[in-house]
């Protein structure tokens, strides 16, 4: 099955082809850097670090694009984002945008999600966005009320198609700011009057001032990628306004399809409410990842399918550390098996064709528009499958435990990104390695004077402290509980 993917455009599952054989260009809406990254961020950009990571994996060479927004996005008050964090904090807008830009990546980084090829700000691509503003003013797509610009959606009579929201059935006052300059309620700003209080703001042919939202994504998307991008991602909550406005003014100016598939992400809940810093019902990253390992927090994300909604809760929480500790107890013992295994031996051609259903169950659903619920399954299936031949005694050659480590590297960790290449982060794995080999060693010395009494009671207090040891014919393995 080749890769299908849901298109919120057509409203249909599409076979995925990209403009350019080989090549994907994608875009994401990245943050507002105003406050501290929250782990509903976490739902949005986890899922489009496994898109990217899964289109790599069939091959495709992607060029990620994820902006910075760092002006222009407003409240539904009229106030800028950035300068409401200037005021709070009391500093410069500018060091709002550093603080938390850098806490953003760090983030990103701690969940494991893969730095975008390139990560434009906003502030940096005003002459592009003055450039796409004049051009639909020369288009007759846009007009000029002293020193504000607006999009005419009216001139524009596709306005809607995405959303699936129609020009007439817009009330004033639904998520569009009403002003009396506007010649139609649903118009939008492309570049906004600075007021003489207001920091941020560059010269332009209308006067000093400052881009408005939407303007931004098409100028630095386009100019990263081309008029037409395969793959615009972002948060199924800003399809309308943001989403639907982007490719109004980007199909005005171009004449082309601004995006050829819409990839859209449903929205993490708190008992069925939107998570918001507005309504004071989040859990930022910084404190989720003291209370849980990252990789249990980008299975809670990939546990729900991308496009629905998730509801965090603690226990749902609880449930995917508990479920990725044991992946990642089956991998430990394959490791360890592993490095015990002497280097002589190939994989098992049986073990082999055993292993190709789980890869293929993986695939299939990922390639169901990145099912990754699926995908989790056919991972855990595999481990469960690993568990029995390890319990059942089956001796597994060097290339057979090399291989099945080889599968959960590519499926679980290049791809999901929950089972980390090197398994001991935190852990001096050589100073722990060596310490509980010499208990082990300790133990065989009891188990070969037959002093089972001294044996077990070693097992026992190791399996108190987390540390499970598991006898095979080839002798003892270890792993941490």
């Amino acid at each position: 099955m080749a890769l299908h993917v849901y298109n919120y455009l057509s409203r249909e599952k599409e076979l995925f082809k990209p403009l350019e054989p080989g090549r994907v260009h994608m875009y994401v809406c990245g943050p507002t850097v105003y406050d501290h990254a929250h782990i509903g961020h976490a739902k949005l950009y986890v899922a489009m670090d496994v898109l990217v990571r899964y289109l790599r994996f069939l091959g495709y060479k992607v060029r990620y694009v994820q902006n910075i927004t760092d002006v222009g996005h407003l409240l539904d008050t009229g106030e800028d984002r950035i300068l409401k964090g200037a005021r709070r904090e009391r500093v410069e807008p500018m060091e709002v945008v550093e603080t938390y830009t850098r806490s953003y990546f760090e983030d990103m980084d701690a969940l494991g999600v893969v730095r975008p090829n390139i990560s434009p700000r906003a502030s940096g691509h005003i002459p592009e966005q003055i450039e796409l503003v004049k051009q639909l003013l020369e288009k007759g797509f846009a007009y000029e009320v002293d020193g504000d610009v607006y999009f005419s959606v009216e001139q524009f009579p596709e306005y809607g198609k995405l959303s699936g929201r129609k020009i007439e059935d817009l009330e004033p006052g639904a998520r569009v700011t009403v002003r009396e300059e506007k010649r139609h309620p649903a118009d939008f700003a492309l570049w906004k009057k600075a007021e003489p209080e207001h920091i941020l703001r560059w010269p332009s042919p209308w006067g000093e001032g400052y881009p408005g939202w939407h303007a931004e994504c098409t100028a630095m998307a386009t100019k990263y990628l081309g008029d037409t991008v395969d793959i615009h991602g972002g948060g199924l909550e800003n399809m309308f306004p943001h989403n639907e406005c982007e490719l109004a003014q980007s199909e005005a100016a171009t004449g082309k399809p601004f995006a050829n598939y819409w990839v859209l992400v449903g929205s993490l809940t708190v008992n069925g409410v939107k998570m918001s810093k507005s309504l004071g019902n989040f859990l930022t990253l910084k404190d989720a990842l003291k209370l849980y390992s990252p990789e249990a927090i980008r299975t809670f994300v990939l546990s729900a399918h991308y496009r629905g909604p998730l509801d965090y809760s603690r226990e749902a929480m609880m449930a995917a550390e508990q479920g990725v500790r044991r992946l990642h107890n089956t991998v430990r013992t394959v490791r360890a098996r592993l490095n015990r295994t002497m280097p002589e031996g190939t994989a098992d051609l049986s073990f082999i064709a055993d292993l190709d259903p789980f890869r293929e169950a993986f695939t299939k659903a990922m390639n169901d528009d990145f099912n990754t619920p699926q995908a989790l399954a056919a991972l855990y299936d595999l481990a469960r499958q690993v568990n029995r031949w390890m319990d059942e005694g089956r001796p597994l050659s060097r290339g057979t435990l090399f291989a099945i480590d080889g599968m959960f590297r590519e499926l679980g960790g290049d791809v999901l990104g929950i089972i980390p290449a090197d398994m001991s982060r935190g852990i001096d794995s050589e100073l722990l390695d060596g310490l509980i080999q010499i208990i082990l060693n300790v133990r065989e010395d009891y188990r070969y004077a037959r002093d089972w009494e001294h044996a077990d009671a070693l097992r026992d207090r190791l399996q108190e402290i987390g540390v499970i040891i598991e006898d095979h014919p080839d002798g003892p393995v270890w792993r941490l509980e």
